[in-house]
């Protein structure tokens, strides 16, 4: 199996970096292909040039490499911090850019734009990790959980993508170093 892992999180000391490495530890433990990428470390430009105003290709190398390596996933990892209700900015223009039309999704013969898509992402499943110093209760109470909703409804079922799980670590700040042990633990459990 190949497994996609996206990390998006300026701080290299972030749990969203604990997530990411763990999760690639398991899976290398379990014989699993794994292609990382760390979005700020690569310098991944999140905005969409005027060129590429039809989303089916790229005069960026890194931007192909991505999209191949999003093609090729069996199984699909996103490690973020949840900024205002929404995944950070980068992660937000690498969906833009790599999750695009012929790559991620395609319209039947005959069916315009404004028509229902339909999936082409080979991946059966995605985990989508993310932290927050927002407790779960507020923010599925007062905001209604958005990142719930983009991942799951929004992003990865238009792709192909039903099986869909989503993991708030919250409240981060405030977290001690035994509850995070226990935070990776869980990441541990849900990837083997």
């Amino acid at each position: 199996m190949q497994a996609l892992i996206i990390v998006a999180n300026p701080g290299a000391a972030s749990f969203s970096h604990a997530i990411a490495a763990t999760a690639e530890a398991v899976l290398v433990a379990g014989g699993h292909d794994i292609r990382r990428h760390d979005l700020y470390a690569e310098g991944f430009n999140p905005v969409q040039p005027i060129g590429e105003a039809g989303n089916t290709q790229s005069a960026d190398p890194l931007v192909e490499r991505h999209c191949a390596d999003l093609a090729a996933a069996d199984l699909i990892v996103v490690c973020h911090p949840n900024w205002w209700g929404q995944p950070p900015a980068i992660l937000k223009g690498w969906i833009d850019r790599v999750f695009r039309l012929g790559t991620a999704y395609d319209y039947p013969p005959g069916i315009g734009y404004e028509g229902v898509p339909r999936g082409l992402l080979k991946a059966r499943a995605a985990l989508v990790f993310n932290t927050s110093n927002t407790p779960p209760e507020r923010e599925a109470a007062v905001f209604g959980d958005p990142l719930e909703n983009i991942w799951t409804r929004c992003v990865f079922p238009l792709c192909g993508i039903t099986n869909v799980k989503r993991r708030m670590f919250a409240p981060i700040a405030a977290s001690t170093p035994e509850q995070r042990e226990s935070w990776l633990g869980e990441v541990k459990k849900t990837l083997a």
